[in-house]
C-alpha cells in the first residue's frame, strides 16, 4: 500500500518561517535584551550601593564603640610612616589610624593584636601580616573587591623608611571609606610631618623629641575641626554642631584609572597607617564621582563615590545618608566642621 499525502498536509508539511520572519523575531529579542539589560544593571548597582551602606553603617558603630569605651572619637595615629601598635593603647602614643583602632569593633581584636609584646624590631616584621589582611566591610562593593593591591613608593624616593612594613611588601589591603578630618583644607602642612621610623629600627626614639603640629588649637593655622586627625582626642562634647549635624566617615574620591594600581598619592599605602589621604578626607571641595582621567586634588582630598548620583555618608549619630553630588558647597563644608555653629537644614542635603 502506498501512502500518499492530502493536499491540506502537503500544505502543512511545507509550511514553516520565512528568513523575513526569522529576522522580526531575531530583532525584537534584541529589542528586550536591550531593554532589560539597563534594569538589571540598575538593580546590580542598587544592590552594591545598599551593601557599601551596610559597610559604612557597621563601621560608624565601630567608631562609636570606640567612642563609648575610649571616650573620644579614634585619634589619626602620627602619619604615613607609620603602622597601628598593639601595645601603645588608643591615644596620642598611638602611631595607628582610625582603621586600626577600631579593629576590636569590628569583631577583629586578633588583627590589631599582630605584634604584641614583641620588640620594635620583630613588629616591622608582624606589621606584614598586619597590612596584608582585606577587611569586606572597608571596600566599596561599586569600586572594588577585597583584595591585595600594590603598594607603590611615593615621591620622597626608595631611601626614606616609609613605614614599618613599606620597605617588606609589594601587596597591601586598601579601603574605600575615610573619616572627617574637617573643613579645612587637606595640604602637606595640614597633613602633618611625621617621625621617621628609627634609622636602627629598635625603639621608637624619633618620636620621642618630635615637634608635632598644633593641629587641636584653634589660634593655630593647621587648626584641624573634624572628628579624627593627627594625634586627635576629639570627644562627643566637642561637637557642639550636634551629632546628627557632623559628618563622621564617608566614601572617599579615588580616579577609576588607579583602583587597582596604586598610583594615585591618596591611595598607595595601606588601611593601617596614621594620618594621611589614605584614610582621611576633607570637606573643603564638594564630593564628586570617581571620573576617569580626573586626578584627586592632595590639597584637598575629597569625599567621592563610583555611584552615579551621589555618596554615602556616616554621622556622628550613627545614621547613614545619601548625600548627591549637587549638594550646596557650603552645606558640605559645614557638616565637615563639628563646632562652625552653623545652622544647617537637612532637607538642602
Amino acid at each position: 500500500m502506498v501512502y500518499s499525502r492530502t493536499q491540506s498536509e502537503e500544505r502543512t508539511w511545507k509550511r514553516g518561517f520565512t528568513l523575513v520572519e526569522l529576522l522580526v523575531v531575531i530583532t525584537i529579542i534584541a529589542i528586550l535584551i536591550a531593554l532589560l539589560l539597563p534594569a538589571v544593571q540598575a538593580a546590580r548597582e542598587a544592590a552594591r550601593r545598599t551593601q557599601c551602606q551596610n559597610n559604612l553603617k557597621q563601621l560608624g558603630l565601630a567608631i562609636l564603640g570606640h567612642e563609648e569605651a575610649q571616650k573620644f572619637f579614634p585619634t589619626g595615629g602620627w602619619g604615613y610612616y607609620w603602622e597601628g601598635d598593639p601595645d601603645r593603647g588608643f591615644g596620642r602614643r598611638q602611631p595607628g589610624g582610625w582603621i586600626f583602632n577600631v579593629l576590636p569593633w569590628m569583631e577583629q581584636q586578633s588583627l590589631r593584636d599582630i605584634g604584641s609584646g614583641e620588640t620594635f624590631e620583630q613588629k616591622k616584621i608582624s606589621r606584614i601580616r598586619l597590612v596584608q589582611q582585606p577587611i569586606t566591610i572597608c571596600n566599596c562593593p561599586s569600586r572594588r573587591p577585597p583584595v591585595l593591591y600594590p603598594c607603590v613608593p611615593g615621591p620622597w624616593g626608595p631611601n626614606v623608611k616609609y613605614n614599618m612594613a613599606y620597605e617588606q611588601v609589594s601587596l597591601v589591603a586598601r579601603g574605600d571609606y575615610a573619616m572627617n578630618c574637617g573643613s579645612q583644607p587637606y595640604s602637606e602642612v595640614t597633613n602633618g610631618p611625621a617621625p621617621e621610623v628609627a634609622p636602627n629600627g629598635i625603639d621608637y626614639e624619633p618620636a620621642s623629641n618630635f615637634v608635632w603640629p598644633r593641629v587641636d588649637d584653634p589660634t593655630n593655622y593647621q587648626y584641624h575641626n573634624g572628628i579624627s586627625y593627627l594625634r586627635s582626642m576629639v570627644r562627643v562634647a566637642d561637637v557642639s554642631d550636634g551629632l546628627s549635624c557632623t559628618y563622621l566617615a564617608g566614601e572617599r574620591y579615588l580616579n577609576p584609572d588607579d583602583y587597582n594600581t596604586g598610583l594615585d598619592g591618596s591611595d598607595n599605602s595601606n588601611m593601617m597607617t596614621g594620618y594621611e589621604n589614605d584614610q582621611y578626607r576633607c570637606t573643603y571641595s564638594p564630593p564628586r564621582q570617581d571620573t576617569p582621567g580626573v586626578k584627586h586634588d592632595d590639597k584637598n582630598a575629597f569625599f567621592g563615590s563610583a555611584h552615579n548620583d551621589g555618596l554615602n555618608m556616616a554621622f556622628c549619630d550613627g545614621s547613614v545618608r545619601w548625600i548627591n553630588y549637587t549638594i550646596d558647597p557650603a552645606i558640605h563644608k559645614a557638616l565637615g566642621s563639628r563646632n562652625g555653629g552653623e545652622v544647617i537644614d537637612a532637607k538642602k542635603y
